[in-house]
């Protein structure tokens, strides 16, 4: 199972998000997705989601709080276990990534986009509890949501 790091970092009222257009093979291409990636073996989740958003977007995080585990069973590319975190981040200019386009989103915008269905379930429990939460999302081949199972 790949362990992975995903964060919606916030700065007034809106969510720094990243729309997947540039990556080649990419799992989430066309979506947009908060900033994140895959832990390295010598990493705590913080750590790597600090760096993630670092390389990505070039800003550092305050007030980082882990917001939910999130276990991913995606048939077409291996499961994935998520550390789901919000944060506070400075408004500035954001880079070229190479991965999509940054952008601030404001919060309540953000179940507009092309989401993954699984992300229409968490964003809104990001909005409206304070708590962890674990949140399994079951995945049938193709992408489309088969199930989910919310823990408090």
């Amino acid at each position: 199972m790949r362990l992975t790091t995903l964060c919606y970092a916030e700065n007034d009222g809106r969510w720094l998000m990243m729309h997947r257009t540039k990556k080649a093979a990419d799992e989430n291409a066309g979506k947009w997705i908060g900033l994140g990636g895959h832990m390295r073996e010598d990493e705590s989740p913080e750590e790597c989601v600090r760096r993630e958003v670092r390389e990505e977007a070039g800003l550092e995080l305050e007030g980082l709080r882990l917001r939910g585990i999130l276990t991913f069973i995606l048939p077409d590319w291996g499961n994935e276990l998520t550390f789901l975190y919000t944060a506070r981040a400075e408004d500035r200019e954001l880079p070229e990534c190479d991965e999509g386009e940054l952008r601030w989103i404001r919060i309540e915008e953000a179940e507009k986009l092309p989401l993954w269905e699984g992300d229409r379930i968490f964003l809104p429990l990001l909005r409206t509890r304070e708590d962890c939460f674990s949140l399994k999302l079951i995945y049938a081949p193709g992408g489309a949501l088969e199930r989910w199972e919310l823990t408090p």
